[in-house]
């Protein structure tokens, strides 16, 4: 059984950084995407990054493009989310989850999710 855990939340200023960890076990991830998505209170989950399998590939929610960038390291089993340029509105729980396909930008595509970790950004 995977298991998939986030790491690197906190509170954070505006225009500061954050580097978000999500650490894989229990199986190989490698030939899957890996996503990562957010909810802020009273609002529905949605789509922030993902990365293909090999990492050739990444796509980006136009909310966090040019600031947020994802990346992961196969050798580590983890995914990386780097979070520059944060803005009140990214204030969010933020989690990562795989998906069994070259990449996906859909909720319902991934099967496997982390608990989640608590960004909070500050005005």
């Amino acid at each position: 059984q995977g298991q998939l855990v986030e790491s690197g939340g906190g509170l954070v200023q505006a225009g500061g950084s954050l580097r978000l960890s999500c650490a894989a076990s229990g199986q190989t991830f490698s030939r899957n995407a890996m996503g990562w998505f957010r909810q802020a209170p009273g609002k529905e989950r949605e789509f922030v990054a993902t990365v293909s399998g090999i990492g050739d590939t990444t796509y980006y929610a136009d909310s966090v493009k040019g600031r947020f960038t994802i990346s992961r390291d196969n050798a580590k089993n983890t995914v990386y989310l780097q979070m520059n340029s944060l803005k009140p509105e990214d204030t969010a729980v933020y989690y990562c989850a795989t998906a069994p396909l070259i990449w996906s930008t859909r909720i319902r595509d991934y099967d496997y999710w982390g608990q989640g970790t608590q960004v909070t950004v500050s005005s």
